[in-house]
């Protein structure tokens, strides 16, 4: 079997195609709400860092797929996308992985800072980790 096409998203030997994107909502540790687009088979949660005004790192659960096992395979194009219009933050991840052994994605993200002029690191951890349901 040669290489999938370029839009293709279709487990490998199977005849199903993976599920569409789900929605999802979070807060942060300052209260900001994200919205999250994600594929149901493949993200488990997505974790939030950033640093307090105390010096101190805070890493909070931003959001977590409510299903505990994955319905199918996830595919080999994996899309999420994490948005908050109060920190105008838009970033989305397109992972192709046709071995599907990518289990987590760190992104970070400079966005204004809360507290005063300057800037701060956002850094969302994406995991997955779902396990398979039969």
């Amino acid at each position: 079997m040669g290489p999938a096409p370029e839009g293709d998203t279709q487990p490998e030997g199977t005849g199903s195609v993976a599920r569409h994107n789900r929605e999802g909502t979070g807060a942060d540790q300052r209260g900001f709400e994200y919205r999250i687009s994600y594929q149901p088979d493949w993200l488990r949660h997505v974790k939030v860092s950033r640093a307090l005004p105390s010096g101190r790192q805070s890493t909070m659960t931003l959001f977590r797929n409510p299903s505990e096992v994955r319905e199918r395979p996830p595919g080999r194009k994996v899309r999420t996308r994490i948005t908050c219009r109060e920190q105008d933050v838009d970033v989305e991840v397109v992972l192709r992985d046709g071995r599907r052994g990518v289990c987590r994605i760190t992104v970070s993200c400079i966005v204004d800072a809360v507290d005063g002029p300057g800037e701060e690191e956002l850094i969302f951890t994406l995991e997955d980790g779902l396990p398979p349901a039969f």
